[in-house]
């Protein structure tokens, strides 16, 4: 008791002093319409005039200090021949991108061998291995030497190719979700949006990519919070060339296209009339595409260049799933052999119907009732749809429903603290391969103490349209999924699997995790079903 009326009292002087503030002339967030570069600066304002800043800041800090103590660790491919693994691909682009003309980045030439790790992100991932290969080149011009290369391991190089990730998370991926909380949690206390920004910023998926098995997921993740944040605040053309940036970095972004596309359409389709809805649409449609153009134009000379391009960007021969996915496909494997059935062609006619019809619920229910935290919820349904059903998944693309879970911390926070262990759970053969078990132990006993979020402030701040969607997980169904990963774990680390079937226990991690996220994606596509329809708002030109 004593603890829930500290917090009544501490709401109590929240508000008064956001009163206080709006009777001294302090810019309101609703009324009279704000000039554009003061509406900037109000959104900016938190968290540097928030009495909690230096919290906020402190858990900005703590981030950054985990992710340098993650990069101290192993990465993919590291020290193992003949091809290593993700770390020299990245390295390899560099390498390649430095030394050889824009137009053949994608071409096998004799100085770009594709079957070495040849690019297969699209245009905006090969200039971002341009700047950062000049910069390595600058300092250190043998780590990224066209042909001699190759496998090239030095303490140096190291230390350089771990700043790119680092300083592209800090100039991407922070600022990002700050905006994010700060627009989609606008009317939470400044304490709930610290906890929610330390739940974006600290949760273990990501740092275990990024920063040890090692990619720049932050960077197109990041475009797509600030696209998600762009949408919240309705600034729709800037949030179109965000996502299109977003979606020119990593392809795998793709996993959130649909909940853009039926937000935006639902929004232009609130108009008045249907010259104002089509002209929205048409609005939309130039936006991306003079993106898209812009991001291309080198390899618009020619339809040969371009389909050079696309061909990289869809590797149809890499097949279905790659290892052991906590999908569908994966999951059903055991009792179905999806891959000697089918051909890979109908294989992939297959994921692409199942993945429509996976993702269409949550579309229908954006373009009939738009919503601010309904188009959230459809950024998470979408991704596990793309991540159960689509064609070529593998375990790392669990990182696409992981942000969405992140950023509907205060929203869902059992959902937080029960869907983002389990997983990085189902990477767990991955990470080990990596030699990153040390860190990858450290940072899910850090999550769980982090993720702990008082009972009271939970009831207090969702708001939701059913209530029995404030109802907690019963006890015994956390208990009984606790102690199944626990003896999970114990089983991979300690015995031996049968010889008989050598990837018995990744097929099992696979299996235990694929069930939990199952019914995940039903609860949430009826709480995003359950969600009120947002009042309409006019659309900011900045």
């Amino acid at each position: 008791m004593a603890v829930q009326e500290g917090e009544i009292r501490e709401e109590e002087e929240d508000e008064a002093r956001v009163g206080s503030r709006k009777r001294k002339g302090a810019p309101r967030r609703l009324g009279k319409r704000k000039e554009p570069t003061a509406a900037v600066q109000e959104e900016w304002r938190w968290p540097y005039c928030s009495r909690y800043r230096s919290t906020c800041f402190l858990v900005m800090g703590f981030a950054f200090l985990l992710r340098v103590l993650v990069s101290l660790h192993s990465y993919s491919g590291a020290g193992t021949r003949p091809k290593f693994g993700d770390y020299e691909a990245q390295r390899h682009w560099m390498e390649i991108t430095v030394h050889t003309p824009v137009a053949e980045w994608y071409r096998n030439t004799t100085d770009n061998d594709l079957t070495w790790w040849g690019l297969d992100y699209p245009p905006v991932t090969a200039y971002q291995s341009f700047v950062h290969g000049w910069m390595i080149h600058a300092v250190e011009p043998e780590a990224v030497a066209l042909h001699s290369s190759r496998g090239y391991e030095s303490p140096s190089s190291k230390i350089l190719m771990r700043w790119t990730v680092l300083s592209s998370d800090m100039l991407v991926f922070f600022p990002a979700a700050l905006w994010f909380i700060n627009e989609f949690y606008s009317k939470y206390r400044e304490k709930q949006r610290v906890w929610a920004l330390a739940m974006v910023l600290l949760h273990p998926a990501l740092m275990l990519i990024d920063h040890g098995h090692f990619q720049y997921n932050c960077i197109s993740l990041g475009l797509a919070i600030a696209a998600a944040a762009a949408v919240i605040s309705e600034r729709r053309l800037l949030a179109c060339v965000l996502f299109s940036l977003s979606l020119n970095h990593k392809q795998m972004s793709a996993y959130y296209a649909p909940a853009f596309l039926a937000h935006l359409l639902g929004r232009c389709f609130q108009s008045k009339n249907l010259f104002q809805a089509l002209f929205g649409v048409i609005e939309l449609g130039i936006t991306v595409i003079l993106t898209f153009t812009v991001c291309w134009w080198p390899y618009l000379e020619s339809k040969e260049t371009a389909l050079e391009l696309l061909s990289r960007l869809a590797p149809m021969q890499r097949g279905l799933y790659e290892d052991y996915v906590a999908n569908f496909w994966c999951g059903t494997a055991m009792l179905f052999k999806w891959k000697q059935q089918f051909a890979m062609g109908t294989l992939a006619k297959l994921a692409l119907g199942a993945t429509i019809s996976a993702c269409l619920p949550s579309m229908v229910q954006q373009i009939y009732a738009p919503s601010r935290k309904g188009f959230v919820y459809s950024m998470l349904n979408c991704s596990l749809a793309f991540y159960f059903f689509s064609y070529q998944v593998h375990e790392k693309s669990v990182l696409l429903p992981v942000i969405p879970v992140s950023l509907l911390a205060i929203e869902e926070p059992q959902v937080v603290q029960w869907f983002i262990p389990f997983a990085t759970f189902s990477m767990l053969p991955l990470l080990l391969r990596d030699g990153l078990l040390l860190p990858y132990i450290a940072l899910m006993l850090l999550f769980f103490l982090i993720s702990r979020f008082p009972t009271y402030s939970f009831e207090r701040s969702v708001a939701t349209s059913h209530p029995r969607l404030t109802r907690q997980l019963p006890t015994g169904f956390v208990v009984s999924s606790v102690l199944g990963a626990g003896v999970l774990h114990l089983m991979y680390f300690g015995l031996q699997p049968p010889r008989r079937y050598p990837y018995l226990f990744e097929a099992l991690i696979m299996a235990y995790t694929f069930a939990h996220f199952v019914p995940l994606a039903l609860y949430m596509n009826w709480k995003q079903w359950s969600l009120p329809r947002d009042v309409t708002v006019k659309q900011k030109l900045v």
